[in-house]
C-alpha cells in the first residue's frame, strides 16, 4: 500500500528515495559570527558591513572534507546559500562586483564544492535569496536593514525594483547555465506587508515568468513554494509538522529544514545545541510522516565546519551506517497499522518491511495490536539479530491455575531483551507477509 501524493512538476523520484539532505549556510556573516541576520537585526549600513567583504577570506577551505563529512553521515543532496539576503554571492556572477572573487579569497566557491559532493553522489541543490541588502534597486520592506533609515527612506524613488527583478533573473539563468544539473532551487522568501510596509510576492517576483524561465533551462528541477506560488517542495521551517503536510486536502512532497542549534549562519556564542539522539529522532520523525529532513551547518570564516557540528554529523552517521535502510526509500505507514507508545513507523513499500522506531525502551515486549498473522519474520536492524513473536493470545500456567495475559487475540508481541542496544534509536525490522 503506498499513499497518494500530489504529482510533482520536477523529478522528485531521488529527493523521496534519499530523504537527508545538508543544507549550508555560508556568507560574509561568518566573520561576524552572531546571526545570518545580523545586518538586518543591527540596521546595519552597507557601509558598516563592509569590513566583512574586505577580510573575508576562507583560506582553510576544503570542500571534499565537507562532501566526506555529508557522505559519511548518510546525506543524500545538499543545499548551499549561493546568495542569502546580504546579496554577496558565493560565485564569479557576472552581474555583480558583490562577490567572492573580488575578496582576499579571490576564488570561486560554488564550482568546486559542487563537483566534491557530486563526486560522493550527492545530489546538488541552490539556495538564492529573493531579499538582497546590498543591490542600490532593492527598495524598502519590514526586513531590511535600513528601515528606519530616514535618508534610505527618503531615496525610494530612485529605486527601480524592476531593475533588481531583472538582476535577480539574471543570476539565476548564469546559475542553471553555468554549473550543471542543478536538482533543486530553494528560493526565499515572499514577505506580507507589516509595520506599514508593502510587501513582496509573487506579482512583485513576477514569480510565473520566473518560474518558466527557471523549467526551461533545467525542467526536471525541484522547486520550492516560497515564491508565492505552489512548488515541487513545501518547506516547513524549525518545527516538526504533526502529520504529513496537505494542501487543499491532497499529501505533498515536503521538507523539515532544521539548524542544529539557534541560528543557520556560524554563531560562535550560540550554545542551545541539539543532541545527536534528538536530532537521529527527528530524522526518523520526518520520514515517519512522509518528510525529508534538510539539516543546516554553518561554516567558519575560515571555512571549515564547526567542531560541534561535525561531532553531530559523525553520531548521526554512526547510526545511520547501520540504520539508513529504515530511512532511504521508506515513508508512513499504512494506516492499518498502529504505532506503540513513544515509538515510530517508516515503511518501504518495495520491499514491504515496516520499521518500528523504538524511542523509549521498554520492559522485556512490545505489544503491537492489529498485527497477529501479518509478521513473516521480525529482527534487529543494527545487527540482524532475531526478536522472537507470541501471536495472539497466551496463558500463563501458575501453581493455583491458569490466567491470561491481558493481549486481545489481533496482538502480535515482540520479546525483546531487558537491556536496550547499543543505539541511538534501536530500530526492530519487520517482514510483512505479502
Amino acid at each position: 500500500m503506498t499513499y497518494e501524493v500530489e504529482q510533482t512538476i520536477g523529478d522528485s523520484s531521488w529527493y523521496t528515495q534519499g530523504r537527508f539532505g545538508m543544507f549550508i549556510h555560508w556568507g560574509l556573516y561568518s566573520l561576524g559570527a552572531r546571526h545570518e541576520w545580523m545586518k538586518s537585526r543591527e540596521f546595519l549600513t552597507n557601509e558598516e558591513y563592509d569590513k566583512y567583504f574586505k577580510h573575508f577570506d576562507p583560506d582553510l577551505y576544503n570542500p571534499e572534507l565537507w562532501a566526506d563529512l555529508a557522505s559519511d553521515a548518510g546525506m543524500k543532496y545538499f543545499v548551499v546559500t549561493a546568495k542569502h539576503h546580504e546579496g554577496f554571492c558565493l560565485w564569479n556572477s557576472k552581474l555583480t562586483d558583490y562577490k567572492v572573487t573580488n575578496t582576499p579569497y579571490g576564488k570561486d566557491l560554488l564550482k568546486p564544492m559542487i563537483d566534491a559532493f557530486n563526486a560522493k553522489d550527492i545530489r546538488t541543490g541552490l539556495y538564492y535569496s529573493l531579499l538582497d541588502w546590498y543591490h542600490p534597486h532593492y527598495t524598502v520592506d519590514v526586513k531590511h536593514p535600513l528601515r528606519y533609515n530616514q535618508e534610505f527612506l527618503a531615496d525610494q524613488k530612485s529605486r527601480d525594483f524592476n531593475k533588481y527583478v531583472e538582476y535577480m533573473f539574471g543570476q539565476t539563468k548564469e546559475l542553471l547555465t553555468e554549473y550543471g544539473d542543478i536538482d533543486l532551487m530553494f528560493f526565499d522568501f515572499s514577505i506580507p506587508p507589516e509595520e506599514g510596509f508593502l510587501g513582496k510576492g509573487k506579482e512583485e517576483w513576477q514569480s510565473e515568468r520566473f518560474v518558466k524561465m527557471i523549467r526551461d533551462l533545467q525542467p526536471k528541477i525541484l522547486l520550492n513554494d516560497r515564491l508565492q506560488l505552489k512548488g515541487d517542495i513545501t518547506t516547513p521551517e524549525q518545527y516538526q509538522p504533526r502529520e504529513w503536510i496537505k494542501v487543499n486536502g491532497k499529501r505533498v512532497v515536503w521538507e523539515a529544514c532544521h539548524t542544529f542549534s539557534g541560528s543557520w549562519g556560524y554563531y560562535r556564542d550560540e550554545h542551545t545545541w541539539k543532541s545527536v539522539d534528538l536530532l537521529v529522532k527527528m530524522l526518523i520523525d520526518t520520514v515517519a510522516k512522509g518528510g525529508n529532513l534538510l539539516l543546516n551547518i554553518g561554516p567558519t570564516g575560515r571555512g571549515e565546519i564547526d567542531e560541534r557540528a561535525v561531532d553531530r554529523l559523525k553520531g548521526i552517521g554512526k547510526w545511520m551506517r547501520t540504520h539508513s535502510r529504515a530511512i532511504y526509500g521508506c515513508t508512513a505507514a499504512p494506516e492499518e497499522f498502529t504505532c506503540p507508545e513513544d515509538c515510530r513507523f517508516t515503511y518501504n513499500p518495495e520491499t514491504n518491511r515496516l520499521y518500528l522506531h523504538v524511542y523509549s525502551w521498554p520492559f522485556k515486549n512490545i505489544h503491537l495490536r492489529g498485527f497477529s498473522g501479518k509478521v513473516e519474520y521480525a529482527q534487529f536492524l543494527n545487527d540482524a539479530s532475531e526478536i522472537l513473536m507470541v501471536e495472539g493470545q497466551q496463558k500463563m500456567t501458575m501453581e493455583a491455575g491458569a490466567f491470561n495475559e491481558g493481549r486481545s487475540a489481533d496482538t502480535l508481541t515482540l520479546q525483546i531483551p531487558v537491556r536496550k542496544p547499543d543505539v541511538t534509536v534501536p530500530v526492530i525490522e519487520l517482514f510483512l507477509k505479502s
